[in-house]
């Protein structure tokens, strides 16, 4: 490669400064075998001294292979996928690859268009954390044999994938709820309908509503489709019921920003007038008054686990498929009510 304002400098003038073969110079710089340690000093610091630059692009094509991974997220700007896309890029960057990020905004269509544009980049291979309706893209991903690992949302296609643990996280708001504080009438504001994790939750409260001896009633769920301001037009609606709740379950954090101004809003003050728990822990929730009462996601854990499972299925395709779950961590703040 050239220097700046200077000739070009080859793999062959390394090797004439470092005094040892091309071949051993290619070895250091693609870790394509051991090279002693003293040798690969001096390779390393001749190709500091020569300012030499790798051209990657005519090595992947050669290697077929770009140490790039493509990450598919539904909405970085939502601090639960921005955080685990942080996490993800760096247990990927600890393998030795880059990751190479696109939002899907939970759009079918542009999900495919990610996946295609990814694919045609030369990507490794693609973490995606799947729209409410994901076939499209999986299904060009699958035909051209693209190793995909599912993240978040746990579908069972038949492809690598790792989330948290839902149901009995969400049973568990719902029984600390009506157990340990005595409520009766619990709502619910469940996420955008169709994606794996709101059904899972949905699942949930109703299980924690059961183990409670408590009625599953229609009325006191509201889809908040995952965002603020239907989050917030979902908890006008119940808090305008006859009988309307007195503890809330939150389902997403972008949610819960929407509700707690819809319970302002109202005039209603927390956890006097509302109960209120949320799934997805965030920075700023030991920062509000009162403190919120969350579940709290594994974000490490989860990245580590889906670059483990991508980085193996690029190494063996053929490998059966592995799904992993991993439990989150219930945090007792004090908008539930405890002290």
């Amino acid at each position: 490669m050239r220097r700046e304002n200077g000739p070009v400098v080859k793999m062959s003038d390394v090797a004439r400064r470092a005094k040892v073969s091309v071949s051993t110079v290619s070895h250091v710089l693609n870790e394509t075998r051991f090279v002693a340690p003293e040798t690969r000093a001096a390779v390393l610091a001749a190709v500091h001294e020569t300012g030499y630059v790798p051209n990657t692009i005519a090595r992947s094509l050669v290697m077929s292979k770009t140490n790039t991974i493509g990450l598919a997220l539904s909405s970085i700007s939502n601090p639960y996928f921005g955080e685990l896309a942080h996490q993800l890029q760096a247990a990927a960057e600890a393998r030795g690859y880059s990751l190479l990020i696109a939002d899907t905004h939970d759009d079918p269509e542009r999900e495919f268009k990610v996946a295609r544009d990814l694919h045609e980049r030369r990507v490794d291979g693609i973490i995606l954390a799947a729209s409410p309706s994901p076939s499209q893209a999986l299904e060009y991903l699958q035909l051209r044999h693209v190793p995909v690992v599912l993240v978040d949302r746990m579908i069972g296609a038949g492809l690598d994938e790792v989330g948290t643990e839902n149901v009995e996280a969400t049973a568990h708001l719902v029984e600390h709820l009506a157990l340990d504080h005595g409520h009766r009438r619990i709502g619910l504001i469940s996420g955008l309908a169709g994606l794996a994790t709101t059904e899972e939750r949905i699942e949930g409260y109703r299980l924690g509503l059961e183990r409670s001896d408590l009625p599953y009633d229609v009325g006191l769920t509201a889809e908040g489709a995952s965002d603020v301001e239907p989050a917030h037009a979902a908890t006008a609606r119940l808090i305008a019921m006859a009988e309307p709740p007195t503890a809330m379950i939150v389902a997403n954090n972008q949610m819960t920003i929407g509700v707690m101004q819809g319970l302002r809003d109202a005039g209603l003050t927390v956890p006097a007038d509302m109960a209120l728990v949320a799934f997805d822990d965030f920075d700023w929730a030991d920062l509000f008054s009162p403190r919120l009462t969350t579940i709290a996601q594994p974000h490490k854990e989860l990245a580590h686990k889906a670059v483990d499972l991508i980085t193996t299925r690029i190494t063996d395709p053929t490998q059966p498929p592995r799904s992993t779950r991993i439990q989150p961590t219930l945090i007792r703040r004090n908008s539930c009510g405890c002290p």
